[in-house]
């Protein structure tokens, strides 16, 4: 989920639906029904599809469409399990380097060409060469052999990946990687028709098929993208005869589409039912919150005084009261973050020690800092996304917070949203440059695969290209680099415990102030059987899109 600094993109054994506690909604009559089998889906904050190819994911609502047309080698089930999607079956070797996976024998293309291995070994090639312009590939691809010069453009095809046969796929990776698996789940790695999309240029949109369930009928630029099923698809036909994502500019008009009766279903990871009018969701069965694999966060600058001391860090985390945060700030549409993995995650069966609100404690840090008060602690400024209502409130409560109980006035700058990402990238490069460090910033991460790597090694790892805030620490690096090579083959249980143990001292000398957990609010019309949606890393998915079922009476207003 590409979320670096995004405006709300899990397993945790399994994120569950649950009916939203909050006065009944009168859904008002909508227009005539469509024919039966339609499933309308809107897409908020969306003007329109400009692309669908797995390989050029923007991290966005866009994406969705791109999970039912396209399909890998492994997908994730309901539980948010590794399960076999082109792939029937696989076998790793004792070693953990040496993946072996059978393709189906009966997959095929929306077009009804069948697929062989050498299309695989193409796909992933293509995702890593510099033409694809995938500047995130490697984060997925990176322990394959040959990934690295396929990037840099000395290689064509993947060393480490070979067709042993039309259905037998080899990919070797340079290391063990008990995570490698959930990696093969993200779109990046889905199979492409090869030469496909390069031939059909910008009449793609009009006819995109991979091998998932859907293929595309129609695109009307800036208003819908018509899916219709794919009826070469392994698992056999879907449920519903046709798909239609409609384009909405925000989630408020989406909500009044799915109250007029225009559309099944409303919100996703990203853009769920807008916290104001989440009132008038109360006790009425269509809307269900779900928990996502997002966190919400503070980063620091550890390279520029005064962030650059645990202590004056762990000043400010415990100044902040997140349980208030959530209540009063947030309405309840969050639950407060008590480590860096949302709750649930995979490898969160072990607690740890949060680091809690202690008023106290924060002050005490502080002087174990050498600050005998607030007031003589340099000048800080938190830096925040301008364009999201909640992150301005929720700024607003932490520089309470922080003059309340530490005596600082942390000054509040607020930026556009592409400049803020602008300079967290900046700040990978160099933290310290004047013209665009910062000292303290809100930021955002959400899972692409339900591993604790993600979350763990990926963002606070020592030279990790997310690291954006530069934190250190020489035990933590152990931790996460004995975990990352680990294998899953029975040992599964030591690698978690090494990422629990480095994510205690993340927590402890605060490598990053985990806020809160976004949760989303669904709206899916009684209408539509079998969806039973799970939040995946990859967004909202549904596992079985064959017992989909459209179930409409066009005597009666939809409810």
């Amino acid at each position: 989920m590409r979320m670096r600094c995004l405006s709300l993109r899990a397993g945790w054994l399994l994120a569950l639906l649950v009916p939203v506690l909050a006065a009944c909604v009168e859904l008002r009559p909508g227009p005539a029904a469509p024919p039966a089998g339609t499933l309308r889906w809107s897409l908020e904050g969306v003007s329109d599809i400009t692309r669908l190819d797995p390989a050029r994911l923007s991290g966005n609502q866009e994406n969705i469409p791109i999970y039912l047309i396209f399909g890998g080698l492994v997908r994730l089930n309901e539980r948010l399990e590794v399960v076999g999607d082109g792939a029937e079956r696989w076998s790793i070797s004792r070693d953990g380097t040496v993946y072996t996976f059978h393709l189906r024998p009966n997959l095929k293309y929306g077009d009804g060409t069948p697929v062989v291995a050498e299309h695989v070994a193409a796909a992933l090639a293509r995702t890593l060469a510099p033409a694809t312009g995938t500047d995130f590939a490697l984060t997925f691809l990176e322990n394959v052999i040959g990934a690295r010069a396929v990037r840099a453009g000395t290689a064509t095809s993947l060393e480490g990946v070979r067709a042993l046969d039309e259905r037998t796929l080899e990919i070797r990776l340079d290391s063990p990687r008990g995570y490698f698996l959930s990696q093969l789940t993200y779109a990046l790695n889905y199979l492409v028709p090869p030469g496909k999309i390069e031939a059909a240029g910008d009449a793609w949109l009009d006819s995109a098929f991979g091998t998932g369930p859907f293929r595309v009928r129609e695109h009307v630029a800036g208003q819908r993208l018509v899916l219709e099923g794919n009826p070469h698809y392994w698992a056999g036909p879907p449920g519903v005869e046709l798909v239609e994502f409609r384009f909405f500019p925000n989630t408020n008009s989406a909500f009044d589409a799915y109250q007029a009766g225009e559309v099944d279903v409303m919100g996703s990871v990203q853009a769920g039912v807008p916290a104001p009018r989440l009132a008038e969701t109360r006790n009425h069965p269509d809307f269900q919150t779900i928990s996502t694999p997002v966190a919400r966060y503070i980063g620091f600058n550890n390279t520029v005084p005064p962030f650059d001391n645990m202590y004056v860090r762990q000043a400010f985390a415990q100044a902040v009261d997140k349980d208030r945060l959530v209540a009063q700030v947030l309405g309840g549409s969050a639950t407060p973050a008590r480590r860096i993995l949302p709750a649930g995650f995979a490898g969160t069966s072990e607690a740890i020690a949060p680091l809690a609100f202690d008023p106290v404690g924060a002050r005490a840090a502080l002087g174990l800092a050498g600050y005998v008060s607030g007031a003589s602690l340099p000048p800080v400024t938190l830096t925040f996304e301008s364009g999201d209502a909640d992150l301005g409130r929720v700024a607003e409560a932490l520089q309470r917070n922080w003059r309340e109980i530490l005596g600082i006035e942390v000054q509040l700058e607020p930026v556009p949203r592409q400049t803020l990402i602008d300079r967290l990238d900046a700040m990978i490069i160099d933290p310290r440059d004047p013209a665009t460090r910062m000292q303290l910033y809100i930021s955002v991460w959400g899972a692409d695969y339900p591993d604790p790597q993600n979350f763990i090694s990926l963002q606070l790892r020592s030279g990790s290209p997310y690291n954006n805030g530069h934190w250190q620490h020489a035990r933590f690096d152990a931790l996460v680099d004995e975990a990352d090579r680990m294998s899953g083959q029975g040992q599964q249980r030591e690698r978690f415990q090494r990422y629990r143990d480095a994510e205690q001292i993340a927590i402890s000398e605060v490598g990053w102030l985990p806020l809160y957990n976004p949760l989303v609010t669904l709206a899916i019309r009684p209408t539509v059987r079998g969806l039973a949606p799970t939040v995946s890393p990859q967004g909202i998915i549904a596992a079985d899109w064959t017992r989909v079922r459209i179930e409409r009476d066009a005597s009666r207003p939809s409810s």
